[in-house]
């Protein structure tokens, strides 16, 4: 006797067709697994022997053999519990129903309950790609699947729910579709207006924001570093529905997708500890999992006390920023993940972090700023388009009572830039002027005479690489962009300039 029914694997972002077949034969009684599954895989026949038999069905007493074809990509996680059994039931004919429109997911429990999955989001979008009419999901995966327009999703919560569905006695309802629109933004979001002072930090954030800059903050505990990173998002342009999807899918692989969110529409905030690993940035496992670096995609990832993160872990960062995706290799093969993010660094001036500071001593011995900043590396920081420093609140700002500018107002105008870039770069596939390529930075970032000069002298007396005389440029473009202007002219020039204080070698005490 033999059947076979369709279901779903992951291996990095893609997903990919799975036959689930089943053959029973005359033998010693055992169950044999093959297809290169894991230690889950191999597991599940043991959570499927105990539920069809907790469900009050026949378990076959015979030689079952289960391949998961196809047989030379590797299998894991708990997702081919489902299909097992519906290969097993069907193929003793305690299942007669027509299922090549069909595929299954799910994980058992030793009494039939579905539970819920991780990664069901590409599945479902590769099923839908196949032609596949109907996917079986765990009911808590139901609302993250039904984000797939053109294909039917069945919430189930049990084996016998599914079975008298497949009967005609109780028929499943199908999970509700939405339209992007109808799914809802986050209200919780930080907002700019809460931030008394520091209108050239918020200047600096704003042209960050619209161009998709990365930026290094620098300023004395208490300064705000961490309450202006925060609120990022809360400016940052609508996600597209694409980017939605894609970032959806990221954490849908990786198992951190919200409870009750099934369509990411908030850009992401990543903020981890600097105590993290390189894999834990980068990504890793076996069969790697996004990083943190993933996670941030289309969004923000907060790096608070940078030179407190090991070396390794900043210099895991350096070409995923410049590439916007990250490539991990290992025996089971190499995968890449997409990490398109707007890098936001912070750290002190030094390591009591009152370097600088207008009424506190700095406690210090000479030249210690110059050695903490040291632990990042030149290439890193060569990498972060806009430095800031943060200076500390003055009492008259902090009491004040006049309610700052709003995010929505900042919105307003980073989204009317910000869809200046798209017109100007339209077919290219890039959406923002920090991701320009040297050829478009040439051809977009045409600047006065004045402009010239003032960029010549800055290059000379900076000392700035190739890479910073781009980055400079392309931070022109984008302050241009939020005037309005077409060629980039002294102002514009000379508040990029001023916007590289790294390079300007101030640490020297």
């Amino acid at each position: 006797m033999f059947s076979s029914i369709k279901s779903m694997g992951i291996f990095g972002m893609d997903a990919f067709m799975v036959d689930v077949e089943a053959d029973l034969s005359g033998g010693i009684p055992r169950f044999d697994m093959v297809g290169l599954p894991d230690a889950a895989v191999s597991e599940s026949k043991n959570r499927v022997r105990s539920a069809i038999k907790n469900c009050k069905l026949d378990f076959p007493v015979s030689r079952i053999t289960i391949n998961l074809a196809p047989a030379d990509i590797k299998k894991e996680g708990s997702v081919y519990d489902l299909p097992i059994m519906i290969a097993l039931l069907t193929a003793t004919a305690q299942l007669n129903t027509k299922l090549d429109d069909c595929a299954f997911i799910g994980e058992l429990s030793l009494n039939g309950e579905i539970r819920h999955i991780k990664g069901v989001l590409p599945m479902v979008i590769k099923a839908q790609q196949e032609g596949i009419k109907r996917v079986f999901v765990p009911i808590s995966n139901a609302a993250e699947s039904a984000v797939v327009e053109g294909i039917d999703i069945y919430p189930v919560k049990n084996v016998k729910q599914l079975l008298e569905h497949f009967e005609g006695t109780t028929l499943i309802e199908k999970a509700e579709k939405k339209n992007y629109s109808d799914y809802e933004m986050p209200d919780n979001l930080p907002d700019f207006s809460e931030v008394k002072g520091q209108y050239e930090a918020k200047r600096a954030l704003e042209i960050a924001a619209a161009g998709g800059h990365n930026v290094m903050m620098i300023g004395p505990p208490g300064s705000g570093k961490s309450m202006l990173a925060k609120r990022i998002p809360s400016i940052l342009p609508d996600m597209t529905y694409e980017e939605s999807i894609e970032t959806t899918k990221l954490y849908s692989i990786a198992g951190a997708l919200p409870e009750k969110i099934s369509l990411i529409k908030a850009r992401p905030f990543r903020s981890p500890h600097h105590t993290v690993s390189p894999a834990g940035l980068s990504g890793g496992g076996a069969i790697p999992k996004p990083g943190e670096i993933s996670l941030a995609h289309n969004g923000v990832l907060f790096l608070d006390e940078l030179p407190e993160f090991s070396r390794d872990s900043m210099e895991a960062m350096r070409q995923p920023i410049e590439d916007g995706k990250i490539t991990i290799s290992r025996v089971a093969g190499s995968l890449s993940y997409p990490c398109s993010v707007m890098l936001i660094c912070a750290m002190n001036p030094c390591p009591c972090g009152f370097f600088g500071h207008p009424t506190k001593p700095c406690t210090c011995p000479k030249g210690a700023a110059a050695r903490y900043l040291s632990r990042v590396s030149g290439p890193l920081l060569d990498r972060l388009d806009i430095h800031i420093e943060v200076p500390p609140v003055e009492f008259e700002q902090l009491s004040s009572t006049q309610k700052a500018e709003s995010s929505a107002q900042i919105r307003e105008r980073v989204n009317k830039a910000r869809k200046i870039q798209q017109k100007r770069l339209e077919g290219s596939g890039i959406s923002c002027n920090a991701h320009m390529t040297s050829q478009q930075t040439k051809q977009f970032c045409q600047m006065t005479d004045g402009a010239k000069v003032i960029l010549k002298n800055a290059f000379d007396k900076l000392g700035l690489s190739a890479r910073a005389y781009d980055k400079v440029l392309r931070v022109a473009r984008t302050i241009a962009d939020l005037d309005e202007s077409e060629i980039i002219d002294v102002k514009h020039i000379t508040e990029a300039v001023q916007y590289r204080s790294l390079d300007r070698k101030f640490w020297q005490a």
